[in-house]
């Protein structure tokens, strides 16, 4: 009876088995889609507390680029040359442009207008960082399925869907380039490590195409060709060679880069720059090992010396022919065929030394310790928890997933804007340390509630079975100890006639298997903790993940929902809406000609184009060093100079920010030194000390009298006196120095209502020569002259 039963219940577990299975994974899907409802959900706050709208600076060009794809079509959009930027010179855009982002906010709006639903094009733009956020998440299960299992890629999506370093670049609205890129670069790892752990050339095809959208998408894809060749060097240094890992990279290298030379921004710099060397280098090593191995199978130890020996030599031949090749191919240039902002992460002084114009943008300074606090939050602190867990055991996938994350730490110290590049490989981490915390903690429970017996205190559902996985350490004791009672039967039954040394062989790896499963059953009871050392684990790690729930949302409502061009102020009297900026544009676009051209300083270059339709003189796009110096030099320049630079380009109008009368910190004064910098890098005749006193920028009456006769500090304070009566600056927080003047070459056509935007409109070269002669005549008039004067004002006399 007691066989019967037993076999009964050996009958019934698989199809408990099975059951649990199906059940775990209904439930895991319907996590997954809450966790994608829940990363679309909390990144609208945006649009429920101010309005439907654009944010920033470059999501301007970008939704103006996506309508003129959706009026004009893809060919329009490739050979688009945009006369309205960077005038006189123009800008081609099909060339200049990373297309990911735009075209596939233009394909989402065919798809939706094809089934008759009729959305404009600025709301598809608007909606497309939060969906794609969802796709970011549902990516990031898959990735960390792949190093740890199912319950470890549930935490890792919830917390990227919530994780404010995203959150800031993915809100509704946010519409710029890494609204999809990070959902291409997570992509693109998953389908790397799956293809690591299948050796599947399906995959490896996936992995190819996802790299090649992610090239179309930003211009970051460099992180990803230089991460894979370290990885796959890593893996063959440490003697983790495999044939899944050279058809994981191989394919991605050249189908890869193939694709990628397809996108016309990078062109043959996809095997021209120095970015990608790095991925072509290791692409022949590989292969060097692959052949050393190759012969290793099929030749005696003797032969393989020698052919070792030789395969070595042609490898360091054609190694050092390479080298050669790509040293003689960057030697002429000056920065050896790196970009500047990859100078910039590798030596981060570069910037500030060389390209001042880098070094002016806020994004790539680097943070400081709140940052991170503020960005990942509590993540920082469970990441070295999920470093250590990636170790056991470690496989290929976990020990990529530690090389993320450590060069993903550098360079987020380098360029603040990269914290979002490190947000995935922290969700990872993190997902994994909570997982595998819950695991141990709940497991002790179970252990001592139900006193669970020590071979079954693994709960089967937790086994995956996955490479890499942390149970999958378990799944090889069983199989081993089976091996061991195979082994026990088959000794019994073996004739004795067999040799005594074989049977030594064949108990060696039985002994082995042995010491393997008693030293795995010694961890498990180590696993088990104190009931009340874990039910207080289980109430701390809840608490943790709570108090990074209330962060993430306080993050999403309140620090990154406000879009710049709609500013707000909280006071006793309530919320105050500052919208200058639109009310400036709107002005300059039913007050101004079509074809009047505005300078300005090159941050409200997009929105001026996008918004006022009218041409600029720069914008956000930077190419061009010269002409952004051009501008800065005008607006360094003492009036009549300066004059004099914007008449030779056709400027028609000068715009300028400030916010010296509510407190905006962000204006053009504050950016000035910039300007100046840039300015005097290519001019040099603008020298910084001029505006300094002592080494201090000031704007008080211990200003500098270039400073003071320069024309941003005469278009920024030109009548602010008259707002209060003393000129006081509530930014930088001190009277002004020159109070009372007057404009002899611009004139005041415009100041919004908050006095953050004002335009200048230059005076007519004719007018001011006329003025200049009346002058001078009525200071020594003649009878002549009077009688002229006399016969001008009466003509009928």
């Amino acid at each position: 009876m007691a066989a019967a039963a037993a076999t009964a219940t050996a009958r019934e577990s698989p199809k408990q088995s099975t059951v649990r299975d199906a059940f775990g994974n209904v439930l895991a899907f319907f996590i997954l889609l809450l966790i994608g409802v829940l990363a679309f959900s909390i990144r609208l706050f945006s649009v429920i507390k101010y309005e439907s709208v654009i944010h920033e600076f470059d999501p301007y060009f970008n939704y103006r680029v996506t309508q003129f794809l959706t009026k004009s079509g893809i060919y329009g959009f490739w050979n688009w040359f945009d006369d309205r930027t960077w005038y006189p010179l123009g800008r081609v855009i099909g060339g200049t442009v990373y297309p990911g982002l735009t075209l596939t906010a233009g394909t989402m709006w065919w798809i939706l207008n094809s089934l008759n639903i009729p959305l404009s094009v600025e709301t598809v733009c608007v909606f497309t960082a939060p969906v794609f956020s969802a796709n970011a998440a549902w990516a990031t299960f898959f990735l960390t399925k792949e190093v740890k299992g199912t319950g470890a890629g549930l935490t890792a999506a919830a917390l990227l869907a919530m994780v404010p370093s995203y959150i800031s670049r993915s809100v509704a609205g946010s519409y710029d380039n890494e609204a999809v890129a990070i959902f291409a670069l997570i992509f693109t790892f998953y389908l790397y490590v799956k293809t690591l752990n299948t050796g599947s050339l399906f995959y490896a095809t996936l992995n190819a195409i996802a790299y090649f959208y992610m090239v179309c998408s930003w211009g970051g894809y460099t992180f990803i060709i230089n991460i894979i060749p370290m990885h796959v060097l890593l893996c063959i240094v440490t003697g983790r060679y495999s044939s899944r890992l050279y058809i994981a990279y191989a394919p991605l290298v050249v189908l890869g880069t193939l694709l990628a030379a397809l996108v016309p921004v990078v062109g043959f710099n996809a095997v021209m720059t120095s970015e990608h060397f790095a991925s072509f280098l290791v692409f022949i090593i590989l292969h060097v090992v692959a052949l050393v191995y190759y012969i290793k199978g099929i030749l005696s130890p003797k032969m393989f010396k020698v052919a070792f020996t030789l395969v070595v030599s042609v490898g360091l031949a054609v190694c050092c022919a390479v080298v050669a090749v790509l040293v003689a191919l960057v030697a002429s240039s000056p920065t050896k065929g790196w970009s500047g902002r990859s100078l910039s992460l590798l030596d981060p002084t570069y910037a500030s030394k060389y390209i001042p114009i880098i070094a002016s943008v806020s994004e790539h300074q680097p943070p400081t310790w709140p940052f991170y606090f503020m960005d990942i939050n509590v993540l920082a602190f469970l990441v070295p928890a999920g470093i250590v867990a990636c170790f056991f055991p470690l496989s290929d996938a976990s020990s990529f997933v530690i090389l993320y994350i450590v060069t993903s730490v550098y360079f987020s110290g380098v360029m603040v804007r990269l914290m979002l590049v490190l947000a995935p490989a922290a969700c990872i981490l993190s997902g994994i340390a909570l997982s595998e915390s819950f695991a141990a903690f709940t497991r002790s429970i179970k252990c001592q509630l139900f006193g669970v017996s020590e071979s079954s205190r693994i709960d089967p559902g937790d086994v995956s079975g996955k490479p890499g996985d942390s149970s999958s350490g378990n799944n090889e004791v069983d199989s081993d100890a089976a091996k061991i009672d195979k082994n026990e039967v088959s000794a019994k039954e073996r004739p004795s006639k067999k040799n005594k040394k074989k049977e030594e062989k064949a108990k060696e790896p039985v002994e082995k298997a042995a010491k393997v499963a008693k030293k795995a059953r010694n961890e498990k009871r180590l696993l088990v903790l104190p009931m009340e050392a874990s039910l207080v684990a289980l109430i701390l790690l809840v608490l943790l993940c709570g108090f990074y729930v209330v962060h993430c949302v306080w993050a999403a409502a309140e620090a990154y929902s406000a879009p710049s061009i709609v500013l707000t102020s909280h006071t006793h009297d309530g919320v105050h809406v500052f919208d200058d900026f639109r009310e400036a544009y709107a002005w300059l676009s039913h007050n101004t000609d079509v074809d009047d051209k505005v300078a300005s300083w090159w941050d409200y270059g997009y929105q001026t184009t996008a918004m006022a339709n009218r041409t600029v003189i720069v914008d956000n796009n930077t190419w061009n060093n010269t002409h952004i110096a051009t501008v800065g030099t005008a607006m360094s320049s003492p009036e009549k100079a300066a004059w004099d630079i914007f008449n030779s380009l056709d400027v028609k109008y000068v715009l300028v920010v400030f916010g010296g009368l509510v407190g905006y910190p962000s204006d053009d004064i504050n950016k000035f030194l910039w300007m100046v910098r840039i300015g005097g890098g290519v001019f040099p005749h603008i020298k910084e000390p001029d505006y300094l006193r002592d080494g201090q920028y000031r704007i008080d009456a211990q200003a500098t009298p270039t400073m003071l006769n320069s024309l941003m500090y005469k278009l920024s304070y030109y009548r602010f006196v008259e707002t209060d009566g003393k000129g006081f600056d509530r930014v930088r927080r001190t009277e002004i120095g020159k109070k009372h003047f007057k404009l002899s070459h611009f004139e005041e056509a415009f100041t919004s209502h908050h006095w953050m935007v004002r335009i200048y409109k230059l005076k007519s070269p004719k007018n001011r020569i006329r003025g200049k002669s009346k002058k001078s005549k009525s200071k020594t008039p003649s009878p002549s002259s009077k009688t002229r004067a006399a016969r001008k004002r009466n003509p009928w006399n």
